[in-house]
C-alpha cells in the first residue's frame, strides 16, 4: 500500500469505529477497529460490496461459533475445527475476501464464556459491524476517489513517454539499454492504467444523464488505452529491429520517420481535442489533411520496396513488421478520433468540465 488517501482514510475509519464502539458502550471496542481495517476499499462501490460480503461473513462466523460452542464447548481444538468449517463455507459461497473478518468474528464469539453467552456474542458481532459501517462512512464522505482524473492523467503521461522515445527511436538516436528500460516501465504503467480503468468503471452514477455520459466516456477511455498500447507496440518494433532500420536506404528511413512524426502529432492533438484544448474550428478532416493518407503511404512503400529489391539485396521482412504496427496504430487513432467527435457532439457541456478537471 502506497502513502495516499487510503492510508489516511484507514486511520480515520479506525478512530471513528473505536469512538462509536465506546459511545455505544460495546465490549472490546478493539474489534471495531480491526473490522474497520478490513473494510477500507479503494472505491465507494467496492466498499459497498465489501459491506455485503462482510455482513454475510460475520453471520457465518458467528453462527458456526455459537453452534460449536454449544455442542463442544470453548476448547482450543474446537476453535481450530470451527475455523476450518468457516473457511470451507466461505470458499464454497465465493466470499474469499471476507474470510479474515469472519474468522475474527468467530474467535471473538467463542472467546466469550459464562451464562450470558448469547448476549455477549451478539454484542461482539455488533461491535464488528460498527467497524465495517464506520469504514463505509469514511469511504463515502472523506476524500472520495476521482478515478477518471487519475485514469486520464495516467494515459496521458504514459503516452507522452512513448511519444518521446518513439521520436528518438525513429531517428535512430536512442540508446538501446535506455529504450529497453523505458519499455519495461511503460509496460508496468499500462497494467496500472487497466486497474484504474476498472476502478473508474465500477463507480456508480445515480443520475441518468450522468450515467449515459459516463458510459460514452468509458468507451472513449477504452479506445484511448487500446491506442496507447498500439503506440507502445510501434516503439517495441522500432527497438526490436533498430539494427535493420539503420541499414535501410536513406529515403526509406526518412519516409518512416516522417510518417511516425505525423502519427505522433495526430495522437497529441487527439488528447488535446478530448479535453477541449484544440481549436473548435479544427475538424477531423483538417487533422487528417496534414499528412498523406494511409493507402497512399502503403502504395509508396510498396513501390519503393519493389525498386529497392531490383537495385540491391534487400529483405522487406523486418520492415513489414514495423509498417504493420504503424498501420494498426493509425487505424486505432482514427477510431479514437471518431469516438471523441461523437462524444463531444452529444455532450458539448462536458468539455469545459473535462478541461478544468484534467489540467
Amino acid at each position: 500500500m502506497k502513502l495516499g488517501a487510503r492510508v489516511f482514510k484507514t486511520g480515520i475509519a479506525i478512530v471513528i469505529a473505536l469512538f462509536l464502539a465506546q459511545l455505544l458502550e460495546l465490549p472490546t471496542a478493539v474489534f471495531a477497529g480491526i473490522a474497520a481495517i478490513f473494510a477500507i476499499q479503494p472505491s465507494i462501490y467496492r466498499s459497498y460490496l465489501t459491506i455485503i460480503e462482510q455482513l454475510q461473513g460475520n453471520l457465518i462466523g458467528a453462527t458456526v461459533a455459537v453452534v460449536f460452542t454449544l455442542i463442544f464447548g470453548p476448547q482450543l481444538v474446537v476453535v481450530g475445527l470451527a475455523a476450518v468449517i468457516v473457511m470451507i463455507i466461505m470458499l464454497k459461497l465465493g466470499l474469499e475476501k471476507s474470510i479474515s473478518l469472519a474468522l475474527v468474528t468467530m474467535i471473538a464469539v467463542m472467546e466469550v464464556k459464562g451464562d450470558d453467552f448469547f448476549t455477549f456474542a451478539l454484542l461482539r458481532v455488533a461491535t464488528i459491524l460498527v467497524g465495517v459501517l464506520a469504514a463505509f462512512l469514511v469511504n463515502l464522505v472523506f476524500m472520495p476517489p476521482k478515478y477518471e482524473t487519475k485514469l486520464f492523467q495516467a494515459i496521458h503521461q504514459a503516452q507522452d513517454e512513448i511519444i518521446r522515445w518513439t521520436r528518438l527511436a525513429g531517428r535512430q538516436a536512442s540508446e538501446h539499454s535506455a529504450t529497453k528500460k523505458s519499455l519495461s516501465k511503460v509496460k508496468e504503467r499500462l497494467i496500472q492504467i487497466d486497474q484504474l480503468y476498472l476502478l473508474f468503471k465500477e463507480e456508480r452514477s445515480y443520475i441518468k444523464k450522468t450515467s449515459t455520459s459516463k458510459a460514452r466516456r468509458l468507451v472513449v477511455y477504452r479506445q484511448m488505452i487500446t491506442t496507447t498500447r498500439s503506440s507502445y507496440d510501434v516503439l517495441k518494433r522500432l527497438h526490436q529491429f533498430e539494427n535493420e532500420l539503420i541499414n535501410l536506404p536513406e529515403h526509406f528511413r526518412m519516409m518512416i520517420q516522417e510518417r511516425l512524426e505525423a502519427l505522433l502529432v495526430y495522437h497529441e492533438q487527439l488528447h488535446l481535442k478530448f479535453v477541449g484544448k484544440l481549436k473548435a474550428d479544427r475538424d477531423e478532416n483538417e487533422l487528417h489533411s496534414e499528412f498523406i493518407q494511409r493507402q497512399e503511404v502503403m502504395e509508396i512503400f510498396a513501390k519503393e520496396i519493389a525498386l529497392t529489391k531490383e537495385e540491391e539485396e534487400f529483405s522487406a521482412y523486418h520492415l513489414l513488421h514495423v509498417l504493420s504496427s504503424m498501420l494498426n496504430y493509425e487505424e486505432q487513432l482514427e477510431h479514437l478520433d471518431t469516438l471523441i467527435t461523437s462524444y463531444q457532439s452529444r455532450f458539448e457541456d462536458e468539455d469545459n468540465a473535462l478541461e478544468d478537471e484534467f489540467y
